[in-house]
């Protein structure tokens, strides 16, 4: 499976520098299509709304922080229902799957799709793809109705199952033809939105009349662009639970340690929010964030230091961080799983059994540690209200950018506005934590544990040229403010 090149981006420019990032429509290869009145118009639900639908100029910036000298820079096309659609409901087909890893949030979406198609639009024939990609050509479909979903979203994990890898581009899409779907909602994350991606190449190759609509699911909360994904603001949620189940065990015994280990293969947020939510945590260790744990500033003297001074600690680590510094395991480099993630070693339980063996060795002090590993009871929790209501407004705006003809599109919020985003610009990076970012230094302070980076690291790592992190503040700490030692971050 790989990106197609034969979609070119659809670019278009206006004066003072704006420049708008639009996503394919179904009239980009199928002329004259004919359209109908949007059913909203007439939808008692919607007689109260004084405008209807969203302009068809509308777009949302990428960028909001300026200066008066600045250009427009990239935007985006505002999400939302359009005056004219491009299906009558009567002929629209709809299918739902969902891939990848469990996320809190996956029935909310499943339930809000089915429901929007069917009470904001008329349609009747939705089906769910059991069991992720292959289920399209390997497994039986589920007739999905508002009756079928209405109690889903209180239950955590899909309906419809999932599974990685499967994906089959032709069998997919001779299974899409074959069945006589028109509009097709994929769930997952930036994997999954790439197979989605090629889904949508091989129908407009075809020239099929098939809207293709991506949710991006991820609880690591690392698609770039969005402000966040869904399921993230669960499991920070969540994520307390275990941190306060740690700091308890801690200081309830001498010179205790409470070790928790959270999701975060490639990007450590739900490490840094949960750690500064909680503020019992004395150290937070991510994969953006280097560290070492022999000789002056490492990892092992800081344990010490908080040691003897408080008589306990927390330690919370993401499941990507310190990869590189099990060599024992190091047979295992280089394998993924069916989705092609590359396959971690745990490094929660690497990193307590070193720690172990550090204070065994040394004979200074009693030490008592304790591990813990919620991840797969954050994973598999319901979305709480927040999540619940984001998902909603996630579902929403997929269903109105189908009916109104666009596709090979993601939908999420940019700065708090929802928008139509393509999937090139979903799938070519990955959003992480800058470590020269305010949000970090706040958890330094917070913390007081050492950056484990010297003030050559971060020149490095700004001559890199991050884009601002998502969610955060797009502001950056100049060399000379940023705390790059642990005696400038104990005087917080």
């Amino acid at each position: 499976m790989g990106t197609s090149d034969s979609y070119k981006p659809n670019t278009v420019t206006g004066a003072a520098g704006y420049v708008l990032e639009d996503v394919p429509h179904l009239t980009d290869y199928i002329h004259d299509l004919p359209t109908c009145s949007n059913p909203l118009q007439d939808n008692p639900s919607y007689s109260v709304v004084k405008q209807y639908f969203v302009n068809a100029d509308d777009s949302v910036a990428q960028k909001i922080v300026v200066h008066k000298d600045s250009p427009r820079g990239t935007h985006f096309r505002r999400a939302g229902p359009r005056q004219k659609v491009y299906f009558e409901p009567d002929d629209v087909h709809a299918c739902i799957v969902t891939c990848g890893g469990l996320c809190p949030g996956l029935n909310t979406v499943i339930r809000e799709i089915v429901c929007g198609l069917y009470h904001m639009y008329g349609v009747k024939k939705v089906l769910g793809i059991d069991g992720g990609y292959r289920g399209f050509y390997a497994r039986n479909t589920i007739t999905l109705t508002p009756k079928v979903v209405n109690d889903i979203h209180k239950r955590g994990g899909t309906t419809l199952g999932t599974s990685r890898g499967g994906h089959d581009t032709n069998k997919i899409v001779d299974s899409i033809q074959n069945r006589g779907i028109n509009q097709v909602y994929i769930i997952g994350g930036d994997g999954t939105q790439r197979g989605a991606s090629v889904i949508f190449e091989e129908i407009r190759r075809r020239g099929l009349k098939v809207a293709v609509a991506g949710i991006p699911k991820t609880i690591d909360n690392d698609i770039p662009v969005i402000d966040r994904s869904f399921g993230f603001d669960t499991a920070v949620e969540e994520a307390q639970r275990a941190i306060n189940a740690a700091h308890v065990e801690a200081e309830s015994v001498e010179n205790g340690i409470g070790v928790v280990k959270l999701m975060g293969r490639y990007s450590g947020f739900i490490a840094m929010y949960a750690t500064l939510a909680s503020r019992d945590v004395d150290c937070c260790l991510i994969p953006e964030s280097p560290f070492y744990l022999e000789g002056p500033g490492g990892l092992f003297e800081y344990i010490e230091k908080r040691l003897r001074e408080n008589g306990h600690m927390v330690l919370v680590i993401a499941e990507g961080a310190g990869q590189d510094l099990l060599s024992e395991s190091i047979q295992s480099m280089g394998k993924q799983d069916a989705s092609g993630n590359k396959l971690l070693q745990d490094v929660g339980l690497w990193i307590s059994q070193e720690i172990k063996d550090h204070f065994s060795k040394q004979n200074k002090m009693v030490m008592n540690l304790k591990y813990i590993d919620p991840t797969y009871m954050i994973r598999a929790v319901p979305s709480n209200a927040s999540d619940n209501v984001y998902c909603t407004l996630l579902a929403h705006s997929a269903v109105h950018g189908a009916m109104a003809g666009y596709t090979g599109f993601t939908v999420g919020p940019v700065n708090g506005r929802h928008a139509y985003i393509p999937f090139y610009r979903i799938i070519e990076r990955q959003n992480n934590v800058v470590i020269t970012d305010r949000m970090w230094a706040r958890l330094l302070s917070s913390t007081n544990q050492p950056s484990f980076l010297s003030a050559k690291d971060v020149i490095e790592d700004k001559r890199e040229d991050e884009p601002p992190t998502q969610m955060l503040d797009d502001e950056q700490y100049s060399n000379d403010n940023y705390m790059v030692n642990k005696d400038v971050c104990h005087a917080s």
